[in-house]
C-alpha cells in the first residue's frame, strides 16, 4: 500500500513553477500558503483543486518516491 505524498515547496521549485506564482495559486484555491511553506501539503489535498499545475508538482511528488 502506497502512503500519501506530502508535497513541498521544493518540488515546486523542481518542476520550475515560482513560489509568488504559487502563493497566489494558493489563495485561489483558499489555501494556507504559510503551512504549505512550513509543513507541505496532502497531494490529495492538491488534486482535489482539478488544477493541472497541481497534477504536475504532485506527479513530480510521486516519483521522488521515498522521501
Amino acid at each position: 500500500m502506497k502512503t500519501n505524498v506530502i508535497v513541498t515547496i521544493d518540488d515546486v521549485r523542481a518542476v520550475g513553477l515560482c513560489v509568488n506564482g504559487t502563493r497566489t495559486w494558493f489563495a485561489r484555491h483558499d489555501l494556507d500558503f504559510r503551512a504549505f511553506l512550513r509543513d507541505g501539503c496532502d497531494a490529495e489535498t492538491l488534486l482535489a483543486t482539478g488544477d493541472a499545475m497541481a497534477w504536475r508538482v504532485v506527479e513530480h511528488a510521486r516519483q521522488q518516491e521515498p522521501r
